[in-house]
């Protein structure tokens, strides 16, 4: 009798407290120019270092999250973001605040690869990222309400997120801890449609996986370079107050929660390759209206527009490299290249600005990323064409004496007692 399915809460928080960092991209960038003696470029080089560490750290613990275990790593990650953010928020010395952001920003990667992995292995990825992307949603779009309410300074942003690493600590123990490489029960062998076997010590789906890895990088950065100047497009040439852009990105955000729930209750009923290619095409007219703003209405449709449907293309697309491996390891590699272009973003967004104006830099990224959209709607007709099992891996519970056959081999990444 299959086991009653329960809603991985650990994995959320740890999806919630990885990807802050990146949604508060925009006032801790504004605030690193206005609260330290830098200027618009340098803020935003230090904001693409924080997330260039966040990727770094994708990258090397891509596979080692099952070997290491995902509780240790997870604790590691979030002592690491801690230390390091609060660090950044309590000086107000250039270089400790960029060496504080830089560990904070391994940390927040650390996290994210836990999370990654924990949400492959379920029976819904889509259903639990679309869970994370609501708790972020949320969370930053109360710290958008409260932090131009608290006063000047650079530290605000990076102390949320640091206090937010401390709040998600507890729920680490729900997790599991050092787990066995993954195996299939008698009779469940893991196939593809076509029929033929998966090698479990390679990556499956190699050239879709690739070229989705290598697609991401592309498509974050050009969300961000427009995200990691939207603060300054609303207080510059849009001529409003700070107060007034946070409620923007507020409502902004808001609108991510409406599109966040409508994508989980669609599901894959349109399947994955419309969601992602009509959704990027839709989001590159969003940033050329947004990035050529000048008053209040412009500003805030082009950003409420814009958030409403990113956080249900990434939906769709981390549950598309999910799909990809059931173990996780393609859904780390691509996160950890997204957070590459995530992190070459206010770099790349500021020079773009300050070469060509906010509306010449939308209408270049908008180009862009309809370039873009067409390696992601291949990847996921592909994907849409192929089917793969997933594989069952041991957490912390008693033994349990094994049923003489199993029809399916079913993933549960951490311990039942995270069960509620």
């Amino acid at each position: 009798m299959s086991a009653p399915r329960t809603m991985p809460w650990p994995l959320v928080a740890l999806f919630t407290a990885g990807y802050l960092a990146p949604y508060l991209l925009p006032t801790t960038v504004g605030r690193l120019d206005t609260g330290l003696p830098l200027s618009a470029t340098q803020a935003g080089a230090i904001g693409s270092a924080l997330l260039l560490s966040s990727a770094a750290a994708g990258f090397l613990l891509a596979s080692r999250v099952e070997r290491i275990g995902a509780r240790t790593l997870a604790r590691l990650g979030l002592a690491l973001a801690f230390l390091g953010y609060s660090g950044a928020a309590l000086t107000g010395v250039v270089p400790a605040v960029v060496a504080g952001s830089l560990v904070g920003g391994f940390g927040s990667g650390t996290v994210t690869a836990v999370a990654a992995s924990g949400i492959a292995a379920q029976r819904d990825p889509h259903r639990v990222t679309t869970l994370g992307l609501l708790g972020v949603s949320a969370l930053a779009g109360a710290l958008y309400l409260t932090i131009p309410h608290l006063g000047p300074g650079h530290g605000q942003p990076v102390a949320a997120i640091a206090l937010t690493a401390l709040a998600v600590w507890p729920l680490t123990g729900r997790l599991s801890g050092r787990t066995a490489p993954a195996r299939t029960l008698p009779h469940a062998r893991t196939r593809s449609r076509g029929g033929t076997p998966i090698d479990r010590g390679r990556l499956p789906h190699l050239r879709a996986g690739l070229l989705l890895a290598a697609a991401m990088p592309c498509w974050s950065l050009v969300q961000n370079s427009l995200w990691g100047v939207s603060g300054r497009i609303g207080l510059d040439q849009a001529h409003l107050t700070e107060v007034t852009v946070g409620a923007v990105f507020a409502v902004a955000l808001g609108a991510g929660l409406v599109g966040v729930v409508g994508a989980g209750a669609l599901g894959p009923r349109l399947g994955r390759a419309v969601p992602i290619g009509l959704g990027t095409a839709l989001i590159a007219g969003c940033i050329a209206l947004s990035a050529s703003a000048t008053d209040l209405p412009s500003f805030a449709g082009g950003e409420i527009a814009w958030n409403l449907l990113y956080p249900v293309v990434l939906s769709y697309v981390i549950g598309l490299a999910a799909s990809l491996d059931p173990r996780g390891r393609w859904a780390v590699y691509v996160g950890s290249a997204s957070s590459l272009g995530t992190a070459a973003g206010p770099l790349t967004g500021s020079v773009l600005a300050a070469w060509a104006g906010f509306p010449v830099m939308g209408e270049m990224l908008a180009v862009g990323l309809l370039g873009v959209a067409v390696p992601l709607t291949v990847v996921a007709l592909r994907a849409g064409r192929q089917t793969v099992s997933v594989v069952e891996i041991r957490v912390d519970t008693p033994a349990v004496p094994a049923q003489p056959t199993y029809d399916t081999a079913y993933p549960n990444s951490y311990a039942s007692t995270s069960a509620r």
